[in-house]
C-alpha cells in the first residue's frame, strides 16, 4: 500500500511541475491551421460556384480526350494506328467489338440482322467467346435475350461500356504513345508541304 500512495504523490507532483513550465508554440502547427482554414474557404466557395453553374455530366471523363477518341474513331489513318496499338497492348477485341456493332447499325435488312447479331455475340459476348469483350454480366444477359428478336440498338449497352472503357483507358496511353506522336508530326509536316 505504501508504494501506490507513493506513486500518486509523485503523479501528482510532476503534474504540478509541468503546470509553471510554458511550452512555446509551435509556428509550424499554427500556420498549417491557417493554410487549413484557407483551403476550407477556396473549397466552400469552389463549391458554391459549381452549384451555381451545374456543367459536366458525371459518367464523362476529360473532354479534351472524348473529342479526342472520336476523332480517332473517325480519321481512317488514325484508327488504323489505334488498331495497331491495341492489338501491340493484346485489347483489339475492344476496337474490334465497336467497329463490328458501328457495322451492324447500318444494316437494313431483318435477315442480315439477325445472322450479324449472332455473329457478334459469338465473337465478342458469349463466355466461351475468343475475343470476349470486359462488359457488365447483366448487360451480356439482356443482349442474350435479345438475340431471339435482334433490333439495332441490341448492343448499344455493350458498345457504349467498350467506348467508355477505351476512353478512359486505351485511348489516354496511345496520346502518349510513339505511333501516335509520329503520326500527328507527319500529319502535320505534310500540311505545311
Amino acid at each position: 500500500m505504501p508504494k501506490h500512495l507513493f506513486s500518486k504523490i509523485r503523479f501528482y507532483e510532476i503534474k504540478d511541475l509541468m503546470q509553471n513550465v510554458k511550452r512555446p508554440r509551435r509556428i509550424d502547427i499554427v500556420l498549417n491551421r491557417k493554410r487549413h482554414k484557407k483551403d476550407i474557404q477556396c473549397l466552400m466557395v469552389q463549391k458554391l460556384n459549381d452549384e451555381a453553374h451545374p456543367s459536366k455530366l458525371s459518367w464523362q471523363t476529360n473532354h479534351k480526350v472524348h473529342q479526342t477518341l472520336e476523332k480517332l474513331l473517325r480519321d481512317k489513318k488514325y484508327l488504323a494506328a489505334f488498331h495497331a496499338f491495341l492489338r501491340s497492348e493484346f485489347s483489339e477485341e475492344n476496337i474490334e467489338f465497336w467497329l463490328a456493332c458501328e457495322d451492324f447499325k447500318s444494316t437494313a435488312s431483318p435477315d442480315d440482322l439477325y445472322w450479324k447479331a449472332e455473329e457478334i455475340y459469338r465473337e465478342f459476348i458469349q463466355p466461351t467467346a475468343c475475343r470476349e469483350i470486359n462488359v457488365d454480366h447483366h448487360i451480356k444477359e439482356e443482349i442474350k435475350k435479345s438475340l431471339e428478336k435482334p433490333s439495332l440498338s441490341c448492343f448499344d449497352e455493350a458498345q457504349k461500356q467498350v467506348y467508355l472503357l477505351m476512353e478512359r483507358d486505351s485511348c489516354p496511353r496511345f496520346l502518349h504513345s510513339d505511333a501516335y506522336l509520329s503520326l500527328k508530326n507527319k500529319s502535320k509536316s505534310l500540311w505545311y508541304i
